[in-house]
């Protein structure tokens, strides 16, 4: 990466050349005005609703946007479509959305995808729904104020995703029990993680066990620019997820499994 790719994001300006190749991947034009346009947004709702103080700069480009995409290299050159070729939409899934990350980014990055964005809190999925509907991209993203317990359980959503995600939401036992009832038979799941060691590795493996899902790979990332070393877990069900999972609102973060 550049010495400061995106100094001066405030005057317009947009990361360099070694920032995309650090990521591997390259937003065509249309793609990169919507990233310039969604921090122009996040600026506007920050001074109303507080979404996140990763806004300008590094903060936006490297902690927000890279640290969202990076865990998905393998989709982003195919536009969110399905992987077996088919023209049908991948269907993914934000968990904790917050102020739209990583679902926002997401969308735009893979123009055929269709995401689902929840959170519990009311005015922050108010603003990113409004932030996505300035964006064009109301089409592709709906948006759900609900806790994810009772989504877990929600015929619209059980089973459905080829994708489901969280980042920085609560321990991995607990986002594994949030994601797992979500995903398709042929689904994966991406906790987003700071640190992690054979310790955590060992607690997950304890959770996944009722939950009828594995570790399929973790994988390891350090930011540009100094910002830290990143790890996305990727699991996938071994068999149907049991109906007793998620357990009721407010258990899984009170008695995790594992």
């Amino acid at each position: 990466m550049a010495a400061d790719p995106a100094a001066g994001t405030a005057a317009g300006t947009v990361p360099e050349d070694a920032f995309w190749d650090e990521l591997g991947w390259r937003p065509d034009p249309e793609q990169l005005g919507k990233l310039v346009a969604l921090q122009q947004e996040l600026r506007s709702w920050n001074a109303r609703v507080n979404l996140t103080r990763l806004v300008e700069g590094d903060d936006y480009w490297i902690a927000q946007v890279f640290d969202s995409l990076w865990p998905h290299r393998a989709l982003l050159g195919g536009g969110g479509g399905d992987a077996a070729g088919s023209t049908t939409p991948l269907e993914l899934i934000d968990v904790g959305t917050g102020g739209g990350f990583p679902g926002l980014a997401l969308a735009i990055a893979l123009p055929s995808a269709r995401l689902t964005l929840v959170d519990s809190v009311g005015r922050k999925i108010e603003a990113v729904r409004q932030m996505a509907q300035s964006l064009g991209l109301q089409e592709r993203v709906s948006l759900r104020c609900e806790r994810i317990e009772r989504t877990g359980h929600d015929r619209s959503c059980r089973g459905r995703f080829q994708l489901a995600m969280a980042r920085a939401v609560a321990a991995a036992p607990v986002v594994a029990e949030y994601l797992v009832p979500l995903l398709a038979p042929e689904g994966q799941a991406v906790l987003y993680r700071g640190q992690w060691n054979h310790d955590d590795a060992a607690v997950l493996e304890r959770a996944l066990g009722p939950l009828r899902a594995r570790l399929e790979r973790l994988e390891r990332c350090e930011l540009p620019g100094g910002r830290g070393v990143r790890h996305a877990l990727v699991l996938a069900p071994t068999a149907p997820c049991p109906r007793t999972y998620p357990r009721a609102v407010g258990v899984p973060s009170r008695l995790p499994l594992g």
